[in-house]
């Protein structure tokens, strides 16, 4: 049976953001069904996002994870996910451990087959609700759109950043740009905070200097690379050569981006578009929508861009201050768009 989570008061700082995500982002219907799943440490978010669905009406079913299965998950439980597919909306509010990627795809999986709009709130926390995700999304949704329009033109995207990233991105016409915004659609589940476009490019290559943030679990442990960043060099795609002050990261994350064949190949290529993120938190989900460049290596998210390889992991990279051209016209300068 799903759960009911029963906290004597919810923190009324939470339910701006909460109900940006079930009113603007999610735009839930009364008549609609929605599924949460969440775990202990996510709990009073949850509960402000679970509040918020019952002042909509809809019906709905809470999953806290740790009731279901040992963590870190080796599988997402079976009951969750015929739940899940039963629903028209989800979201998805835990903290990630390690070695959970594949358990949240099988989510995913569900979410693509099913055309669920489902929200991706990936560690989210406190800090976040107070500031990504009380953002206007609409607002955010129209520049996301303007950019997108020009990317989609673009055979080469260039940028350069004051810490030393000089980097430059083909694209192929096969190869699909996708919006994600923060208003989140049937065609393509989304992160909240949203405000990125992203694609998987045809070829990289350059020096892409990570002074903000890695992704999936190490994000939590590193935190904000600043004073140690992590300097990667691509070409053809590929990773060819690491460099980091701080050897534990440095050997965690070439550890990472070697577990599959295509672990070190760059599958996203993204520009943020978030403006209510104007600063490094150390949290990825918040993070990669800072207005600027990221780049991820492994899986494509080749459902939706059309690439035509897979891989089982994905780590997300963060810089600072970028300057970024679309075939030699600045769209942004020092992290402030031109458009």
């Amino acid at each position: 049976m799903p759960d009911r989570l029963t906290i004597d008061k919810i923190d009324a700082d939470l339910m701006p953001g909460a109900h940006n995500a079930i009113e603007v982002c999610l735009r839930v219907r009364p008549d609609e069904r929605v599924t949460i799943i969440t775990d202990q440490a996510t709990r009073e978010i949850a509960a402000a996002l679970q509040a918020e669905v019952e002042e909509v009406g809809s019906e709905h079913a809470v999953f806290v994870l740790e009731n279901y299965a040992r963590r870190p998950l080796t599988a997402m439980p079976e009951l969750i996910l015929d739940d899940l597919a039963r629903s028209q909306v989800s979201i998805f509010c835990a903290q990630t451990q390690p070695g959970e990627l594949t358990s949240r795809t099988q989510m995913t999986d569900v979410v693509n087959k099913r055309r669920i709009r489902h929200a991706h709130m990936v560690n989210i926390t406190r800090q976040i609700m107070l500031e990504g995700m009380r953002a206007d999304f609409r607002t955010i949704d129209a520049l996301s759109q303007r950019l997108i329009e020009r990317a989609r033109h673009a055979e080469r995207i260039k940028c350069r950043t004051p810490r030393g990233t000089d980097f430059e991105a083909e694209f192929s016409p096969k190869l699909k740009w996708l919006k994600t915004s923060g208003i989140i659609m049937p065609e393509k589940w989304g992160n909240l905070p949203g405000g990125e476009i992203f694609t998987a490019p045809a070829n990289t290559n350059g020096t892409f200097v990570v002074d903000g943030v890695v992704g999936d679990y190490l994000c939590r442990k590193y935190g904000d690379l600043h004073d140690a960043p992590l300097t990667i060099e691509v070409a053809n795609n590929r990773i060819v050569d690491l460099r980091c002050e701080n050897e534990e990261l440095l050997d965690e994350f070439r550890a990472y981006t070697s577990t599959d064949s295509n672990s070190n190949r760059v599958g996203e290529f993204a520009i943020g578009t978030n403006t209510a993120c104007t600063h490094i938190i150390g949290n990825i989900l918040q993070d990669e929508k800072i207005p600027g460049v990221h780049i991820a290596f492994g899986h494509p998210y080749a459902e939706h861009t059309g690439a035509n390889w897979f891989s089982k992991t994905h780590i997300d990279c963060v810089g600072r201050d970028f300057d970024i051209w679309f075939d030699g016209e600045q769209v942004m300068k020092r992290g402030k768009f031109l458009v």
